[in-house]
């Protein structure tokens, strides 16, 4: 252990070190080929290289003593890393939030502990309702965290944060890595009588086996279920920001593995925590620029150069602070509020407007139409497999015809196993999925009846009908008109009434997703509930529909709540403007802001502004909309 505790940065020899942790983070590499699919042709080569650098560079670090040495390199690379990964969920905390809430439902980290642990009744769903404010304390400790490592403030009490923090988010990251979704576990809960859950599964527990009802009382119920596991498509930790900028999130694999490696370095400054002090002048040139650098490398990957701007301000300010602070503010804590205040200023404007850089698929400039036709068809192949009954060694072919005739047909050495279907190339799923406006029909009123493309699919959709009468009780029986036979129906008891034009029974619902891409210009509000949106500018809103209607411009709105509700609004703010419904999760992934206005040309989105800053109706005329 007195090897660890040298003082000296560069250990018994700067250029050996530097070898050593070059031989280290070779090894780390390979070892993250050797587990990747993209290499396992050569995984068990790349594993071998890989473990056996790994461990000749921690050697070379044992005897050279170069852990402060690689402990300062790793400040660099978590420092920066912290910063732009708290930065990019900051952008967007509402995103972040939406996916703690993934993980805090019972079948996510919760199922691991009841697996684990046999603890049934354990539950994380109370910190549901609390995500956002977990987002909002994770995006400003981690670009606070971020910061003080490439300082060196405070960085015993830094180095136990990250700590806490990587194996928080490696955890998060492993179960959507191992997850697999067929598995089952028992989950106990109690409920009053009075929740809807309750009344739900109460009468469910009657006939599903899954179900069962372990007690009750005059007020509560407790039940236990039989349930899946939920499977976290991606950790979310870059999310959007990757799909948006390099074309693909990290996979569940590779999103471990990326924390395990963050884990390691959170390690190695760990281990050196007692021998770090504050920066000198020259650590504080080194480090700095050296951070700073690797923040702008994320920043070009991800194609936005605010992090870089925003971690040079905040070191300079945290420098200034520290330097003209006086005895109050004049240390790490000035630091700290320094970088907590920026922090949250910008956290604070993101949410009362929206994303400084929306890495969403309905940004401004995105063509709608050709994301949701970007999927591209995988390559799959049906083979047949068959047993050889002498070794129990399986083969496959993909065709029964005379170049296989020698294993089909000889049924004495070989047996048919099964039917499989293999991936040749893997298939990608468009972009955008669930962008599908549409109505149904019996939710359907004057306002939305009146629309010129919903009144069309409703009278392209009307068929002849006869109108059949009960003489008795004088019930109306309507046949349709094609499949009417007289002779089916006993006249005596049944009067044959006139021929009508009715509604098909086969329409239930009018889609508007193709009338809206393809139109010239098209104003969309858009909220994904209305009781609980800000109509604060609804003058403003109303003044649009006014003036869209006199210029031939629809405005649509879409939302996710019942026609009772739409009803209830419009009677509220007086905004009777057709009205369909579309998925939750497509409206949370078009906007954060709850309403918002999204203008489209073509299928093109060429403005979108939160509520906050909607824009007046000669704004619009000015800027975005093309008025004859």
């Amino acid at each position: 252990m007195s090897k660890l505790k040298s003082k000296n940065l560069s250990g018994k020899s700067l250029v050996f070190n530097l070898i050593a942790i070059a031989i280290n983070l070779l090894g780390l590499t390979f070892l993250v080929m050797g587990y990747h699919q993209s290499f396992e042709d050569s995984a068990l080569l790349y594993q071998i290289l890989g473990y056996t650098f790994f461990i000749l560079g921690l050697g070379g670090l044992i005897i050279f003593e170069g852990w402060l040495l690689f402990a300062y390199i790793s400040r660099v690379l978590v420092g920066g890393l912290f910063i732009v990964s708290g930065l990019i969920k900051a952008n967007d905390p509402l995103g972040f939030a939406y996916k703690l809430e993934e993980y805090f439902e019972d079948g996510a980290l919760a199922y691991r502990i009841k697996d684990l642990f046999g603890w049934e009744t354990f539950s994380l769903e109370y910190f549901i309702q609390h995500a956002l404010a977990i987002s909002i304390i994770i995006c400003v400790l981690e670009i606070l965290l971020g910061v003080m490592t490439i300082l060196g403030s405070k960085i015993r009490l830094a180095t136990w944060l990250m700590l806490g923090m990587m194996v928080f988010f490696t955890l998060l990251t492993w179960h959507t890595s191992v997850c697999d979704k067929d598995a089952t576990f028992n989950d106990i809960d109690t409920y009053a009588l009075t929740d809807p859950v309750a009344q739900v599964k109460v009468p469910q527990a009657e006939h599903n086996e899954d179900i069962t009802i372990i007690n009750k009382t005059e007020t509560s119920v407790t039940i236990k279920e039989v349930k899946k596991p939920q499977c976290v498509n991606d950790c979310g930790c870059f999310g959007d920001a990757l799909k948006g900028s390099v074309g693909r999130s990290l996979t569940p694999a590779e999103s471990f593995w990326k924390d395990l490696i963050l884990l390691y370095f959170v390690i190695i400054i760990f281990i050196s925590r007692r021998k770090i002090k504050s920066n000198t002048i020259k650590e504080n040139t080194i480090l700095i620029f050296f951070g700073l650098a690797f923040v702008g490398f994320f920043s070009l990957v991800f194609s936005w150069s605010f992090p870089l701007v925003f971690a040079l301000i905040s070191i300079l300010l945290a420098l200034w602070i520290k330097r003209t602070g006086g005895k109050f503010l004049g240390n790490d804590l000035g630091i700290a509020l320094m970088v907590i205040l920026l922090s949250s200023l910008f956290v604070t404007y993101v949410l009362m407007y929206r994303p400084l850089k929306d890495y969403r698929p309905y940004a401004v400039g995105s063509d709608l139409v050709e994301k949701m036709s970007d999927g591209i068809d995988g390559v799959y192949e049906n083979v047949i497999v068959y047993t050889n009954k002498k070794t129990g060694q399986d083969t496959t072919i993909t065709k029964l015809d005379n170049t296989t005739k020698a294993i089909w047909s000889d049924t004495q050495t070989w047996e048919f196993k099964d039917r499989e279907t293999i991936t040749i190339k893997d298939g990608k799923l468009p972009t955008i999925q669930q962008f599908d406006p549409k109505i149904n029909v019996q939710s359907l009123t004057a306002t939305e009846k009146n629309h010129s493309y919903i009144s069309s699919v409703l009278d392209s959709n009307r068929v002849k009908y006869v109108d059949v009468i009960d003489k008795s009780t004088g019930d109306r029986y309507p046949q349709l008109l094609e499949e009417f036979y007289i002779e089916d129906w006993d006249t005596s008891q049944y009067a044959i009434g006139d021929t009508m034009l009715r509604l098909s029974e086969s329409l239930d619902d009018i889609s508007l997703q193709q009338y809206i891409l393809e139109q010239d210009q098209i104003i969309l509000i858009i909220s994904k509930d209305l009781d609980k949106g800000n109509f604060s500018r609804i003058e403003r809103l109303k003044e649009t529909a006014k003036m869209a209607e006199q210029n031939g411009i629809d405005m649509i709105l879409i939302t996710t709540v019942s026609k009772d509700e739409i009803i209830t609004f419009r009677k509220e703010y007086e905004l009777n403007i057709p009205t369909v419904l579309n998925d939750e999760t497509e409206i949370k992934a078009i906007t954060r802001s709850n309403p918002t206005m999204m203008i489209l040309k073509n299928g093109v989105v060429k403005g979108k502004y939160a509520f906050r800053s909607t824009p007046s109706w000669d704004w619009l005329t000015q800027n975005i909309l093309d008025i004859k």
